[in-house]
């Protein structure tokens, strides 16, 4: 039976001062997959950006949001619908402050935890029963505005690190196309932190 098409979409925010926050890693992320697949992500379509083609012999769409993170959710469920797919098909990339610099997760389902544009995608298609690759971006120190945090531009430091994350979350996706999400779990995940279990 020919594979079903998957969905990967990389969250983030519409323009130039967004461009390199830590809330446009999921951007970053799929624009890294793009690159080493050879798939441009430029055509309008469903409120995203997109663009198709093959990766690990999976017939795959790449997709951008093309609303403001709060509102991912409009342009995931359209595209899902033209798509002809379901939320086992989609893949989601986005940055999550519940985990440290550098460190990424794969899980197959959960809350949004407090991401607006998962709060979204959740909302908008009815499940939390969907994958996605989670990439850290935990302040180093408490801060009371977390919104203000994400949405500023990252330091030298912290380009270095998000460009091996995004470098890891394409290799990630790749697993979870070949491997399956639990093979791909076990390869990736580190052992979570007694918070992060909790979360769970």
């Amino acid at each position: 039976m020919q594979p079903s098409m998957k969905l990967i979409a990389g969250l983030g925010n519409v323009g130039v001062p967004y461009a390199w926050t830590p809330h446009n890693l999921g951007f970053l992320a799929v624009d890294q997959i793009g690159e080493r697949a050879g798939i441009g992500i430029e055509r309008p379509e469903a409120k995203a950006l997109v663009g198709l083609g093959k990766i690990a012999g999976h017939d795959v769409t790449l997709a951008k949001p093309q609303t403001m993170m709060n509102l991912s959710g409009l342009a995931v469920r359209e595209l899902l619908g033209r798509l002809e797919c379901g939320p086992a098909d989609l893949i989601v990339l986005y940055d999550d402050v519940a985990l440290p610099w550098g460190m990424l997760r794969i899980r197959e389902r959960g809350t949004a935890g407090g991401h607006n544009g998962l709060k979204s995608i959740i909302g908008a298609i009815g499940t939390m029963e969907f994958a996605r690759v989670r990439m850290g971006v935990q302040p180093e120190h408490p801060i009371g505005d977390l919104a203000d945090y994400v949405l500023r531009p990252m330091r030298k430091a912290q380009l270095e690190i998000a460009a091996e994350m995004v470098e890891q979350a394409a290799d990630a996706v790749e697993a979870i196309l070949v491997l399956g999400i639990a093979q791909a779990m076990n390869r990736f995940n580190r052992r979570a932190s007694p918070s992060e279990e909790m979360e769970e």
